[in-house]
Parts: structure tokens; sequence; C-alpha cells
């Protein structure tokens, strides 16, 4: 039974509430279409890209929603900056990196491009770097990148190196994870995906990030560590991936693929849902619910739902979705995996290129050929990137306008 505080607001006991909550999860999943397996893990029917696209609809629906204000008032002049097909010339394709820094236009130029990818992208945590890829020829925007922290349990990149838990505590610092990795149409239509990916193994990035993170301490373990970016991790999100399979040029492997992840996490859990997680996990006194700066443990939002569904009386097998991604590294250095196995050694960087070097062998390899056999990319008008925005969010018609 509930009763009254001294503004005679209904208060809810915590009983009722761990059953309305319960409640709420069994249904979000039944929305999804899971059930349980036989050994209490969720199962789904399907495994195609469809399925994924579906089932991280609601998450996708509800972070277009939280964005709402931002692309009524910001899309309109930044739509300027989005391709149509026939203000592509693809063999005078000219790729350039921007860094991206916080509370600037390109940083709200940045924010919307990534809200068009189908399966929403995260923020990244810890240290960052991010870039526009712009295409010089025509000022137009080609594509993402971002950088972040690594997760901290990563098994099939562990057992690639060969870690231990604390080689991984001392060399983890020179891992990074790209967590946005794409290219815009039209040039997606091109394979530029592909070469937006190589680029990450450029010698900007290498410098960008030794500039940046060469001389840091370390949040947990409040070492000075000289940190060099050896590998980048990066997942794809709709299983096997056909951007990063196969990804050579020159001989050199840009990106390898590794294994698959075990199927765990939350996406699962809405944003909604997690807030009331948050608040019931405050009202019982658990420090999880407020315990999410970098530094106070891996992958807080995991660890936090997995207490809440634990305090809720759910097992953890809640939060094994079965949905596995495919994991993919980089090296920049060619010697990298013994790096990071040992401590020892000097980067060999010779094969690391430019970003122009990077283009000019991607545009040969994938782009050029590409159009000259599907130019139906010509079709694709600038203003069609609202589509990708679905029907949540209302934008006014597009105003020229600058930023």
């Amino acid at each position: 039974m509930g009763h009254s505080n001294e503004n005679n607001s209904p208060v809810i006991s915590i009983s009722a509430r761990e059953a309305s909550l319960r409640r709420k999860v069994r249904r979000q999943l039944r929305s999804l279409g899971f059930r349980k397996s036989a050994d209490g893990a969720l199962e789904v029917d399907g495994d195609d890209k469809n399925l994924v696209r579906r089932l991280h609809a609601p998450q996708r629906l509800e972070r277009l929603s939280a964005n709402a204000d931002f692309l009524s008032g910001r899309a309109p002049k930044l739509l300027q900056y989005f391709a149509s097909g026939r203000e592509v010339e693809p063999a005078a394709i000219q790729p350039e990196l921007e860094r991206v820094h916080a509370g600037s236009w390109q940083a709200d130029l940045f924010r919307l491009a990534a809200l068009t990818w189908s399966v929403p992208v995260s923020n990244g945590f810890g240290r960052r770097l991010r870039y526009i890829v712009w295409d010089a020829h025509n000022d137009k925007l080609l594509g993402l990148i971002a950088i972040g922290d690594p997760v901290f349990n990563l098994s099939v990149r562990d057992t690639l190196i060969g870690w231990n838990a604390e080689d991984r505590r001392e060399r983890l610092v020179n891992v990074m994870d790209a967590y946005v990795l794409g290219a815009l149409p039209p040039y997606n239509t091109l394979l530029g995906g592909k070469m937006v990916a190589c680029m990450v193994r450029s010698r900007q990035i290498f410098n960008d990030f030794t500039r940046t993170y060469g001389n840091t301490t370390g949040i947990i373990s409040g070492k000075v560590k000289k940190a060099r970016l050896l590998a980048v991790t990066t997942s794809s999100s709709m299983g096997r991936s056909s951007v990063y399979n196969r990804l050579r040029l020159d001989g050199v492997r840009y990106f390898a693929p590794i294994g698959y992840t075990r199927g765990w996490g939350h996406f699962h859990i809405s944003d909604d849902l997690f807030v009331e997680f948050r608040d019931y996990l405050r009202s019982i006194g658990h420090r999880y619910a407020d315990q999410h700066r970098f530094g106070q443990g891996p992958n807080w939002r995991l660890r936090t739902t997995r207490a809440a569904l634990k305090a809720l009386g759910f097992r953890d097998e809640l939060l094994r979705h079965g949905i596995r991604r495919e994991v993919y590294v980089c090296n920049l250095a060619s010697n990298a995996t013994t790096i990071l196995r040992t401590g020892k050694g000097r980067p060999d960087l010779s094969s690391l290129l430019t970003v122009q070097q990077v283009a000019d062998l991607a545009l040969e390899r994938w782009v050029v050929p590409r159009a000259q056999r599907r130019p139906d990319y010509r079709v694709w008008k600038s203003d069609d990137v609202l589509r990708l925005l679905g029907n949540a969010v209302s934008i006014p018609p597009v105003q020229a306008a600058s930023c």
C-alpha cells in the first residue's frame, strides 16, 4: 500500500515500485520480440541486418526525440553541408580530416550526421578524438571518425594480444576504439565507408593522439604513461561487416577480424527505463545510481543495469541478448601486437601513410570503379537526409544560411 508524505503526495512503497518495474522490463522485452531460452538467456527470431535495425529502432526513436530541439534549431543551417549525388565527382574527391572540438559548429554537424545512423552510436567516454571527413573538392561532408577509450573487458582482443589482467591494466592505454566510423550518403554507396575506415590508420590520427594523450596520467592507475596509439578496435553493429572485411590497400591490412562479442549488453533497455533503474537504485542507497565518472569502473551503464535487474530479482542472463558483433583490429604499427603483449619495443610506423596517400589508394581501388559500375549514386539529393532522421522529428524547410 502507498502512503502520503507531508505534502499529501502519494508515495509508492518499494515493493510496489519493484513490481511495477518488473512488469515494465517484461513488457519492453516482449515488445522487442524477445523470449527466454531454456538457460534463461534471451532469444529472438532472425539474425539478419533487418532484425538488428528493428531491435534498435525504439532506442533510435528515443535518441531522435531527445534531440528534437537540436534538430529543429540546427538542422536547417547544417544540411547545406550534405552532398547531392550530382555534386560528387568520384575521381576528384579530396578527403581531408578536420578535428572536431566541443562547442564548435563542426561539433553540431558531427552530432547531426551521427543521428542519421540506423543503429544509434555511442557518445564515447574518456579520451576522445573526433573528426569530420570533408570532400575538399566540393566542401561537402564525406564521413565521420570518432575514437575513444576501449571497453576494459574484450576477450577476443585480449586473447589475440596475449594479455593477462595486469598486462591489460598497464598497456590498454595504447589502444583506442572507433565508436563512430563511416561515410555519409551518397559517398557510402561509392564504398566511401572503406576509405574512411582506412583513414584511421594514418599519420594524422597517430600524431594527434600523441600530441593530445602522449603524456597523460592514467585516471585509474594514477601513473604517468607515455601512450602511443598502437591499435584501434571497432565492431560491426550488423554482425559480419562488408566494410571491414578484406580491407587491404597496397598489400597492407587496415582492419582484420578477430572474433565476435558474446552478445551481452544493454541496448534493449530503453533510456526511459534506465532512468527509472537509476532512481530505484538511488532509493535503496546503491552507489551505482550516480557513479558514472570515468575511472570509477568499466561500463557504468552496464553495471548499473545489472545491479538494478539483480535488485529486482532478475538473473544476469537478461543482459545476454544474443546479438553478437564482429570485432576488428587495426594495427597502426606493424609490430603493435608484440609491443602490446610485452611492453617493449619501438613502433614500426614505416607503412603508415598520410590521409591523402590512403585516400588516393582507396579511390583507385574502390570508389572510382564503384562509380562506374553504379552511377545511381547521382540520384541522391542532399535533403534526402531528412528521411534518415525518421518521422519522430519535425524540421522546418531548409533555408540557406551560414554557420
